[in-house]
């Protein structure tokens, strides 16, 4: 502090970024990935159907709510997931039975349906997108709290980061329009302002919104102190806090569902064409039985908004006032602009462009650090740490990007009917990442990048051909020249693994050509 404030700033923001910045490079990968979990999950299931160009049609619906009565005939509630978006295909058909006399939860079950018949589909177990978007907050192989709360404590290093880089870059948006390629360590130093300057907005929201949504996890002292430590008065806190629609005791006396049809002609004619999510029937076969729709209302603070209908006469209920408080309703913001699930196309591009830029800040504030550090230092002298951060920042910051290549590459390669094949997909993202380390630690670092980068290239640039010989969901069928017009999702996956097989290729060319800076 002798030095004066921005020099003090400047030491916080690099320590503070460096002491977790590998942590917090895997999260903001993982969560990159994650605005695009439903492409991903789509591609990792081959057994699905193509792209159906209409939504499901009430007769789909109707056969979908005929497979959940042979499979789930005593069940307290169906749920029917829709094709909300163009990127999801097919139905997803849940299930959860009556809970045990013990007050023990109810058994749960899931089945994917054909968005355009109805029928089931036995599709393979797989991860897919949606275990690479838990890894973001989650991690793997650790129990959730603890990952909670390394997530947490690296995301508020992440905040003390970008505020005290703002504070430090008194140029900061003149620097941003000073960008000199080739110049060794400036370039880098250029690039990381450049990557914070252009999505800082974002990187602020995303960064303060993820620590909102697990707040309860970081201030448990808050309801102690409120709920007298009392695990029921606890859970009366969060049943305030997430009030939903009460539940209708079954009446025991046995009555039909009503027909669709109109239920969800009057829901679309209400949603004034907000995209319907759900269908859901509670008590079915019940006289008690309650139709619920759920739709989007297309703003980050929405959530969701509930219709409900008598299940077995079709008419239309006043649902249960669910009355948010003003924190509520601020914290529902926060976590909507977390999950972009609000967001339309093109926003959901711009969240991914946003979030691979804060992937990339990360990594280049990690390259930056050993750059300045290795100018500096003098001839002969020895720096362990240095030497050590700059032997694993290529496996750090490639493994997992190896990693997942290798996730992809295990859900073509295990065959479909092993048990525990999803754990098996997870097991070579690390086992992938697990051998960059070991041959980071082997090769000089001037080596080691090109050598990874080239593996990373190879390994996405022939994923579309593994995906041919062992599917038949390659490009001939998918793309748009296709009979038919193809699956604009799965030839968008194909071509996207061909772009960043590129890219890397020609990082690795340049990273051969030229010593590390």
């Amino acid at each position: 502090m002798n030095q004066g404030f921005r020099p003090a700033m400047a030491w916080l923001h690099t320590w503070s970024g460096l002491l977790v910045g590998w942590v917090l490079y895997f999260v903001f990968f993982t969560g990159t990935l994650g605005y695009y979990s439903a492409e991903i999950d789509r591609w990792m299931q081959p057994e699905l159907p193509l792209q159906h160009a209409a939504t499901a049609t009430t007769q789909v619906l109707e056969q979908a709510i005929a497979q959940l009565a042979q499979v789930a005939p005593g069940a307290e509630r169906w749920n029917i997931d829709l094709p909300y978006r163009k990127s999801v295909n097919g139905l997803r058909a849940t299930w959860r039975m009556p809970a045990a006399a013990d007050g023990t939860r109810g058994a749960t079950g899931l089945v994917p349906l054909d968005g355009g018949t109805g029928a089931r589909i036995d599709t393979r177990q797989t991860g897919g997108g949606q275990l690479l978007y838990q890894m973001h907050y989650r991690l793997h192989y650790l129990p959730v709290q603890q990952a909670y709360w390394i997530v947490g404590f690296c995301s508020m290093l992440m905040l003390v980061s970008i505020l005290t880089g703002v504070i430090t870059h008194k140029k900061i948006f003149k620097d941003f329009f000073a960008f000199r390629p080739a110049a060794g360590q400036r370039s880098w130093r250029d690039a990381h302002t450049v990557l914070g300057s252009i999505a800082l907005p974002f990187h602020l929201v995303i960064t303060y919104s993820g620590l909102v949504l697990l707040m309860f996890t970081y201030s448990p002292l808050v309801l102690d102190e409120i709920y007298r430590y009392d695990d029921d008065a606890q859970n009366e806190f969060f049943t305030d806090a997430n009030p939903r629609l009460p539940e209708q005791p079954r009446s025991g006396v046995a009555a039909a569902l009503t027909p669709l049809a109109p239920v969800l002609e009057h829901a679309r004619r209400t949603a004034h064409g907000a995209p319907l999510w759900q269908v859901s029937i509670r008590n079915p076969g019940d006289a008690s039985a309650r139709i619920v729709i759920v739709r989007e209302r297309g703003t980050p603070q929405s959530g969701t908004d509930q219709l409900v209908y008598d299940g077995v006469t079709g008419q239309p209920l006043a649902p249960a006032s669910l009355l948010r408080s003003g924190a509520r309703q601020t914290r529902d913001a926060l976590a909507g602009l977390h999950k972009g699930l609000f967001a339309s196309p093109a926003l959901r591009g711009l969240y991914f462009l946003s979030s691979l830029m804060g992937t990339a800040l990360v990594a280049s504030g990690l390259i930056l650090w050993t750059a300045k550090r290795r100018a500096r230092l003098r001839e002969g002298r020895r720096a362990w740490g240095l030497l050590a951060i700059e032997r694993l920042n290529p496996a750090m910051i490639l493994g997992p990007v190896l990693g997942v290549a290798a996730y992809f590459w295990a859900n073509r390669l295990i065959p479909a009917g092993l048990a525990g094949r999803g754990l098996w997909e997870a097991h070579a993202l690390f086992m992938a990442w697990g051998l960059a380390l070991g041959w980071a630690a082997l090769r000089r670092p001037q080596r080691a990048w090109p050598e990874l980068l080239g593996a990373a290239a190879a390994l996405y640039g022939l994923l579309p051909v593994l995906n041919a010989l062992t599917t038949e969901r390659h490009l001939g069928v998918t793309g748009p020249w296709a009979q038919g017009g193809g699956d604009a999702v799965l030839a968008g996956f194909d071509l996207t693994t061909l772009a960043v097989a590129l890219a890397l290729a020609v990082a690795a060319r340049f990273s051969g050509a030229r010593s590390q800076p």
